[in-house]
């Protein structure tokens, strides 16, 4: 399990859509060399992160981790287990972005390529608003909040929503990078970083 620092191409003279892609290529590439037995290792530290982050929160706002991103699976069923109220992305009419409660080990694929969602009621967007805490999806984060996502920008177009302002992205140790990303006015800072075993409030 190694967690040595990514290096990352310069892209200083490359538009910022095109130096997205590059960066997310590399950071993509680096999540393919962790193995099964590395995702399991780090799965109950990342879950004890997010249980403490979450602290006495009655809704939070969480993503179902798939492949080899940083799990969330031991910390959906522990929340659940606690009682607090889970609200999951869910593809709605259209393939409209929503949300749905997790009430049980029910989540199920309903779209290829898309996570598992729960099989219950879709939610408007602005059941999110509702969250007392909001946990996003990243594959690098800096020290200045800037957040590289996976392109689709549905989180920084949520995060524009009125929602809390306990936001965290989880993400590996060696995806907080001392450097800058590419980013545009799009892009929502993340106030908080979630690692395992530690939890960073950007600007302290």
């Amino acid at each position: 399990m190694t967690t040595e620092e990514v290096a990352l191409p310069d892209v200083s003279h490359v538009d910022v859509v095109d130096a997205k892609q590059m960066v997310r290529g590399v950071l993509r590439d680096r999540r393919s060399k962790l193995t099964a037995k590395d995702v399991e290792n780090f799965a109950p530290v990342f879950a004890d992160t997010i249980l403490d982050f979450a602290a006495d929160a009655k809704t939070i706002s969480l993503y179902v981790s798939v492949k080899n991103e940083p799990d969330t699976l031991l910390a959906i069923a522990a929340l659940h287990e606690r009682g607090v109220r889970i609200l999951l992305p869910k593809l709605g009419p259209g393939l409209a972005r929503m949300w749905a409660e997790y009430t049980s080990d029910d989540l199920v694929v309903e779209a290829p390529g898309r996570p598992p969602s729960p099989r219950g009621e879709a939610l408007p967007s602005e059941a999110v608003e509702e969250a007392d805490v909001i946990i996003v999806p990243a594959l690098a984060v800096n020290h200045r909040g800037s957040r590289i996502g996976q392109g689709g920008g549905w989180y920084d177009r949520m995060l524009k929503q009125n929602v809390t302002s306990k936001v965290g992205a989880l993400i590996y140790p060696w995806e907080f990078m001392d450097r800058p990303l590419p980013h545009d006015e799009q892009d929502v800072p993340i106030p908080f970083v979630l690692l395992p075993g530690e939890t960073i409030q950007i600007g302290r």
